[in-house]
């Protein structure tokens, strides 16, 4: 836990404000106290350093366990380092893994903390923002917690005296989501897709993004074959989308 405010006060936070100067919009809209899902679109790997500086809260992020079992001292440097900047490892090599991960957000939810989650489940291969993953509906519907909606912007800002661009970061945070209306429903794949869609439609228009409504995950793969992502997107039918929605993975995020 003092690692976590080390990082932020000292080790990073400082340095990240003083050369990228973050602006945040819509603060007030996350919760002081309670638990709440920060669901965001996912741009760039410093997301989850930009994101929680903008808040007096700790936010705790589900990870890959890939960081959390490397050997020697290099390991558990990075163990340390994860461990302490909020993140909490979870295997997505098992057959299990939605259902963990799932599992594991909904324990930290349930101990009234503030967790964060890209629904998308992986990084954006374009820019775009892609179909949601159900797996932040389940979590929602299970605990009752709101949604607060978080749009990470990206642009380019020149630094005169050195002649160098750097990244002009925006985070916004949109008005908390309440599903209360479907409480029971928790495992109803139709009522988690329609929840998933409300969300990433907020998502959506505070970021500014084109959506696309496929996974960005099943674009990336064809990407590594070759395509190029205009060309996964356009071969990705809707059967094939919704068969995907059946897939243990599509819970994943």
């Amino acid at each position: 836990m003092l690692f976590y405010w080390f990082l932020k006060f000292v080790a990073i936070g400082p340095w990240a404000t003083l050369v990228f100067r973050p602006h945040a919009e819509g603060v007030d809209n996350v919760p002081r106290t309670g638990a709440a899902i920060l669901a965001s679109n996912h741009l760039s790997a410093a997301d989850w350093v930009f994101m929680p500086l903008q808040l007096r809260r700790r936010v705790t992020f589900l990870a890959k366990a890939e960081y959390f079992t490397g050997s020697g001292v290099k390991g558990f440097l990075q163990r340390a380092f994860f461990s302490g900047a909020g993140q909490v490892p979870i295997d997505r090599s098992s057959a299990s893994a939605a259902e963990d991960a799932i599992r594991t957000g909904t324990r930290i939810l349930q101990e009234g903390k503030l967790l964060g989650i890209y629904p998308e489940g992986t990084r954006s291969p374009d820019r775009r923002l892609y179909r949601g993953k159900i797996g932040v509906a389940r979590m929602a519907l299970e605990t009752g917690v709101p949604v607060v909606p978080v749009a990470m912007v990206y642009g380019r800002r020149n630094i005169p005296l050195i002649g160098r661009h750097v990244p002009r970061v925006s985070v916004r945070f949109g008005r908390p989501l309440d599903f209360s209306r479907y409480e029971g429903l928790a495992g109803d794949r139709f009522v988690e897709r329609s929840v998933t869609d409300e969300i990433m439609y907020e998502v959506m228009t505070l970021s500014g993004q084109e959506y696309v409504d496929v996974y960005g995950a099943q674009v990336k793969k064809s990407m590594d074959g070759g395509m190029s992502a205009n060309e996964a997107v356009s071969r990705l039918q809707p059967p094939a989308v919704e068969a995907a929605d059946r897939a243990p993975e599509a819970l994943a995020g």
